[in-house]
């Protein structure tokens, strides 16, 4: 069984972030996986993947103490939002005084990530709204 679009993108987003040759991607996917494609991966084949991103040399925390696996899940939550980067600029403005995802804290990105969370689902139908109680 073949991976979602979700999954295949977050493995392009991951080799972009970490700023992989495709020669160095290619090599990692055979070594790690066994594949020649990250279309050709498997659910259990993309874990081992993102385990290895996880576990390497590659794997990347700002001096603020913000992780990789943050910093892709926050990117991913505004995809879904469906918001643009000038949309989500202003979010981390307003609510944490920051103009970018690298300036987080590890602290700080939890928050991020639990807020997004939070707007995701609020925005699902079904959802109630605080300011429309259905007893009055």
């Amino acid at each position: 069984m073949t991976l979602d679009r979700k999954k295949l993108a977050v493995i392009h987003i991951v080799k972009r972030e970490l700023e992989l040759s495709d020669q160095e991607y290619r090599e990692i996917l055979e070594r790690e996986t066994g594949v020649g494609s990250a279309k050709d991966l498997d659910e259990k084949r993309f874990r081992l993947l993102m385990r290895y991103f996880a576990r390497s040399k590659h794997y990347r925390i700002n001096k603020y103490g913000l992780t990789f696996r943050q910093k892709v899940f926050i990117r991913h939550l505004v995809e879904d939002l469906d918001w643009d980067a000038q949309h989500f600029k202003n979010f981390l403005n307003k609510y944490y005084k920051k103009t970018a995802v690298d300036t987080l804290t590890k602290k700080e990105a939890s928050k991020v990530i639990e807020s997004l969370k939070n707007i995701i689902t609020k925005q699902q139908p079904g959802s109630a709204h605080p300011d429309q109680n259905p007893l009055h």
